[in-house]
């Protein structure tokens, strides 16, 4: 490694930070998210009558495989090998489901922006299967609540 990190080349254009010359360690991150509705729209979940079918399972699904294709949606995002990727959704009286999703990778760059992506296409993919009875959802607080490993150590948000 030449210099600081940055995503900055010797000529001032966007590059993906060099992380070569980091330390390999267990890196892990969770973010949490919610998206809002109408009452009866979470109804429609908890009852399992959403006419796409299970709503929070598939919304699961498309999180974590969201998670392992980060790189590709974010630009110079590190591709990382996923050790473990976990989403899960609750439903939350009176209005929302909160989501959490944790991944953690053995490497050189943590895992947090693969975290929050999967938070945010889960409650996409909420979104998609009942948008047709509710469009005025509201995809709300995507945020990092922990992260640890790496130089920085220990990350927790108030």
């Amino acid at each position: 490694m030449s210099g600081p990190l940055t995503h900055f080349d010797a000529a001032g254009r966007a590059a993906m930070v060099d992380v070569s010359a980091k330390a390999e360690t267990v890196r892990e991150a969770t973010a949490k998210g919610r998206i809002t509705m109408r009452q009866e729209t979470l109804a429609l979940i908890a009852e399992g009558r959403a006419g796409k079918g299970d709503v929070l399972g598939v919304a699961r699904l498309a999180g974590i495989m969201a998670a392992k294709r980060t790189a590709e949606l974010i630009p110079l995002c590190h591709p990382l090998p996923l050790s473990s990727a976990s989403v899960e959704l609750e439903l939350a009286e009176p209005d929302a489901v909160e989501i959490t999703a944790t991944v953690r990778t053995a490497g050189r760059t943590g895992v947090e922006m693969e975290a929050m992506t999967a938070v945010t296409v889960a409650a996409l993919t909420v979104y998609d299967m009942v948008k047709a009875v509710d469009r005025a959802m509201r995809i709300e607080a995507v945020r990092l609540v922990r992260k640890s490993g790496g130089k920085s150590g220990l990350y927790e948000a108030e």
